[in-house]
């Protein structure tokens, strides 16, 4: 699980809590359903609109790779596709047909499969980048429909207190109900803009680093494939990875 993200959602609400709390409001005074119905109906609503059905029903489960996703071991990548090049150069590439099927990295398999049913060098890189732009296509859909939540969400907090305001002017016979109807129209706004700087944007945000951390590591994969399959040394196919380690990562995995 990634702590960080984690951490940062309960963070942001936990300060703003703290702030309601050391106030003189009550915290019921925070509290309004129909606010809550705006603001995330009116989200639901307009998202609708602007994507399929099948992405926004895969909202739950894209926000969830935020918070279940695993940090990338470069190193360890570089490590593998050493290994499976150091048995292709002693056994030949046939050898590595056993190997295929216990790699739990598709991208791999898909790649060492071709290379191993004597595909071109040309035809399995352009098959591994296809695949790669259509991995990040998939990943952009996810990371639009939050910025687009985290864009109407203040817009609707923004309709729920015009809203809120109407009512409020439209029934003026009792002055001592303006500052307590101000408040509740006011709610709407504060619900629109802490889901969308504390929930859908940085949820967003995550997801394009994620795809970035995955582009990497898919290129890393598409490089050792091709000089696998081209019979390169395995010192030179290290060598050559490494460069793609940040200079840390390539420190420690070069003192290990």
């Amino acid at each position: 699980m990634d702590i960080a993200s984690l951490l940062g959602i309960l963070l942001a609400f936990g300060l703003i809590a703290s702030a309601i709390g050391a106030g003189s409001a009550p915290i019921a005074a925070f509290i309004d359903a129909p606010s809550l119905l705006i603001v995330f109906g009116g989200c639901a609503g307009a998202v609708l609109v602007c994507f399929p059905l099948r992405a926004v029903l895969s909202v739950p489960r894209v926000g969830w790779k935020v918070f279940c996703n695993r940090e990338s071991d470069y190193a360890a990548l570089v490590e593998r596709l050493v290994e499976l090049a150091e048995v292709a150069r002693r056994d030949g590439l046939l050898a590595l047909e056993q190997r295929i099927s216990r790699l739990e990295n598709r991208f791999i398999r898909i790649g060492l499969e071709m290379a191993i049913d004597g595909a071109r060098p040309d035809v399995v890189e352009n098959v591994l980048r296809t695949e790669m732009q259509a991995a990040a296509t998939r990943h952009r859909e996810g990371k639009n429909l939050f910025d687009q939540m985290g864009k109407f969400a203040p817009a609707y907090g923004m309709i729920g207190t015009l809203v809120g305001l109407i009512m409020m002017l439209s029934n003026m016979i009792d002055p001592t109900s303006i500052g307590q109807g101000m408040a509740v129209a006011l709610i709407t706004t504060l619900y629109g803009a802490v889901a969308s700087n504390a929930v859908f944007l940085p949820i967003a945000e995550k997801l394009a680093f994620l795809n970035k951390q995955e582009s990497l590591g898919y290129e890393i994969i598409v490089r050792g494939v091709l000089d696998i399959q081209s019979g390169e040394n395995p010192r030179i196919i290290r060598r050559k990875l490494t460069t793609f380690l940040p200079p840390r990562s390539r420190i420690r995995w070069k003192a290990a």
